[in-house]
Order: structure tokens, then sequence, then C-alpha cells
């Protein structure tokens, strides 16, 4: 009687040597592939062959329980799938439509879902760091004091590179501290501008009303570079550079780009607020789901804050 690993042997062989599959990959798919062994030993499977949906659906389980991650899960699934094609088709030479759907159908695998995997969450500044970026020096610098209002804008109104790059003086109202910008879509939205924003703001626009043309109307213009471009609307890949320059300057030990000022923007209101609604609108969001990934960051900062202040929350010291 055959063990659950010769039809594994018998599907590498074919890897390898018919499909003529890198050594690696015969390697990835063979370490996949004995975690299938293992598991058909716990379910009592000898021939692998006759393992059903009903076992399949529990192999995803099985592996959670090794504390695989969700790739890991995804990939060791999508190899026990081509492992039963393989042995419900190898003595097949016909491959017309009824046999593929029969083959589809008598695959225990098929239909058999991993988790899902988690979307990475947003990088994000603490206040602290938000704090320590944005306290610049720029009593002699015009330079310094364009991309103060620059990082100030961004996380006083959670704006996107593309909408405060295309900023234009119209867009600015002083008056009542608000911005209009143009998001994704086309779409038009009013943002606030946060009070310490609004000086960096006024302070820069007072400096530019002498570095430019007055027929220019873009917020943020070049200072520097070549003559002909002096004057003239600031790129998004400049304004890239300059974040990454102030974080650098600053000290913040990390590398930041404008959209984590962003993602910084959105989760500090909300740990303030926990109007998601409100955040929602002032990210220009189309769906909530999308402004949904703060309330992840919010929990993680909740759960930190409990157990630094809850009396029941912090674990007793052994010996104690």
């Amino acid at each position: 009687m055959s063990g659950p690993s010769e039809p594994v042997t018998a599907f590498l062989d074919h890897l390898r040597y018919e499909r003529r599959l890198s050594v690696n990959t015969v390697n990835s798919y063979r370490r996949d592939l004995d975690k299938l062994v293992a598991f058909a030993g716990h379910q009592g499977v000898v021939d692998l062959k006759q393992m059903r949906f009903a076992q399949a659906r529990a192999f995803p389980v099985y592996l959670h329980r090794l504390d695989l991650s969700a790739r890991s899960i995804q990939r060791a699934l999508s190899a026990a799938r081509q492992l039963f094609y393989f042995l419900l088709g190898e003595n097949r030479v016909s491959r017309d439509r009824l046999f593929s759907e029969q083959l589809h159908a008598s695959n225990p695998f098929v239909g058999v879902s991993a988790p899902r995997l988690e979307r990475p969450l947003p990088r994000t500044l603490s206040a602290d760091q938000a704090r320590q970026l944005l306290e610049i020096d720029v009593s002699d610098s015009d330079l310094a004091c364009r991309d103060r209002a620059i990082l100030e804008l961004f996380y006083s109104s959670g704006l996107r590179l593309s909408e405060l790059a295309g900023l234009s003086l119209r867009d600015i109202d002083r008056a009542d501290r608000l911005v209009r910008v143009t998001g994704k879509g086309s779409k038009d939205r009013v943002v606030p501008i946060g009070g310490k924003a609004l000086d960096a703001l006024d302070e820069w626009l007072n400096r530019r009303a002498t570095l430019t043309a007055q027929r220019e109307q873009a917020v943020f213009i070049r200072l520097g570079g070549q003559k002909n471009h002096k004057g003239r609307r600031l790129g998004r890949r400049s304004i890239q550079k300059r974040v990454g320059y102030w974080a650098r300057k600053q000290g913040l030990g990390r590398s930041v780009h404008p959209h984590m000022l962003r993602h910084s923007f959105a989760t500090h209101l909300l740990e303030s607020s926990s109007d998601l609604r409100a955040v929602q609108e002032l990210l220009g969001h189309a769906d909530i789901k999308t402004t949904q990934v703060y309330t992840h960051l919010d929990f993680q900062h909740l759960a930190k804050v409990y157990d630094r202040a809850h009396p029941r929350a912090r674990r007793r010291k052994m010996g104690g």
C-alpha cells in the first residue's frame, strides 16, 4: 500500500522533469506539500486520492494552528490544489471541456478558501514626531518658510500630494480658513485649515508676493533651479523630496513621505473625535470602507493606552 507521500513525489518529479520548473520552485512546492502529508496523517488519510472535501476544508485550519501567515496558507492551498489536478488527470490524454469540468468538480481543494491577506496598515507619525517635524526655523530662509507651509498644510488638512501641488491662490480662503481642492475623480471638496497651518501659509504668501510674477497663480513655487523655472509651480516630485529632506534634518530617524502626513492627519483626528464620517469627508473618500482602515490604527492606540493605564491590564512580574 502506498503512503500519502508517494503521490507527492510523483507530482514533484512531474514539475521538475516535465514542466521543467526550477529547483527552488520545486523545493517550495515540496515544503508546502510536506505539510499536506502531515495533515493527511492527522486525518487518518492513507491514500491522498481518497481525501474528501470536508477533510480538505480543515487543512487551512491546521495550517493556521502552525502560526503560518495568510500568504503562506494561500500558497500551501494552491500547491494542494495543483497536486490534486495532477492526481486526477495523470492517466488522461483527452482534455476536452467535459473532462475539465469533471476534474474541477472532483478536486477536494477547489472552493477551499484561505484567510484573506491582511491589508497593511498605513504608516503614521506620532503626534510628537509631527510636532518635531514642523518646528522649523524660517527666520532667514524663504525656502524653509515655503516648506514649513507645505508640511503644515499636509498635516493640518490631510491633502493628497496631487491636491497640494495643484493649489492655486484662488483655492485659499484665508478669511474663513478653508482650502478648496480637486481630488480623485475631479471631485471638489472644501477642507478647513488649522490655525498653525494658516499662520505658516500667511507668512509664506506674504513672502511669495515678492518672489514671482503676478500672473503666476500657484501657491507653492520653485525658488531655485533653472532660471526659466524659478517662480513657476512646484512639482510633485520636488515636494516629495522636500518632505524627505525635512524628516532627515529634523532628526526623525525614519523616511517620511507626503501620504504619511495625510495618514497621520486622519489617525490623530480619529483618535480625538472618533467621528469616522467626518474623517471620510475631510479625506475625500468615496467609500467609508477606505476610511475604516484608520479605525484599526485607532484601536491599536486605544489598546496601548489601556495597557499603560488600566490597573488590571499589566501582567504581574514573576516572583513578585
